[in-house]
């Protein structure tokens, strides 16, 4: 009988010690996702990539992550620790190389937002630099509504609006001040003034503040034209 007994409280405190370890068990589970679009499909790290426009080769992208959003309207491309670019033509030759401190590409629009220090600077010598571009890869062009400056080995441009075409070869500032090397300037001295006045009689030279020059001034000024390039 006492056997028995012995038995029974064995089995008796197994099943208590099975219970109680039951109630402490702790699932460990992450949160709930709430907002299903802010996880993004793949997220890659130290990308070193070559991307294709219609199955030619057109870019080198360099980034340290690269999240891919199928989710968002509409679905985009982020690069928010930063990201440096080669553009290439058709025959594969770097053209421009881009970099800024974050980037969004929204795929279907083939558009770009780029924030931050944006830089461009392509084979022609010429740099941009701006804290916005936006690149619209169905127009082909490059365009800006903040600050920005562009330098040539010719002459050197400021403005609060920008407008290029994505070649950099055609571009508009506005709202602009500049700098224009003397060579900009050869053969204004031999046209003659627009609104020029004959010389007055008590000596003075005339009047030509009104006199439009056939270029800008080499001096730093107020643009007062734009280039006629179109999209």
């Amino acid at each position: 009988m006492e056997g028995r007994l012995n038995v029974f409280y064995l089995l008796s405190l197994g099943v208590l010690l099975m219970a109680l370890s039951c109630t402490e068990h702790k699932m460990h589970t992450a949160p709930a996702v709430r907002d299903r679009d802010s996880a993004s499909m793949m997220v890659s790290y130290g990308v070193n990539t070559l991307i294709s426009d219609s199955g030619v080769i057109k870019y080198r992208i360099v980034t340290e992550r690269w999240d891919v959003n199928t989710i968002k309207v509409p679905t985009r491309w982020t690069f928010e620790k930063g990201i440096f670019m080669e553009q290439f033509d058709k025959n594969f030759h770097i053209e421009g190389y881009i970099s800024a401190d974050s980037a969004w590409y929204f795929d279907q629009n083939k558009l770009w937002e780029l924030r931050g220090r944006v830089s461009i600077r392509n084979v022609n010598g010429l740099v941009f630099n701006s804290e916005e571009l936006w690149w619209d890869g169905i127009r082909h062009e490059f365009y800006s509504h903040k600050f920005s400056r562009l330098v040539t080995p010719e002459r050197t441009l400021e403005g609060t609006y920008f407008r290029s075409d994505e070649h950099m070869t055609h571009y508009e500032v506005s709202n602009s001040v500049g700098s224009f090397q003397s060579e900009d300037m050869e053969g204004d001295s031999q046209q003659p003034a627009a609104n020029s006045q004959q010389p007055k009689a008590n000596g003075q030279q005339p009047d030509t503040t009104k006199r439009v020059p056939a270029r800008q001034a080499a001096t730093r000024h107020k643009a007062t034209q734009k280039s006629t390039y179109q999209p």
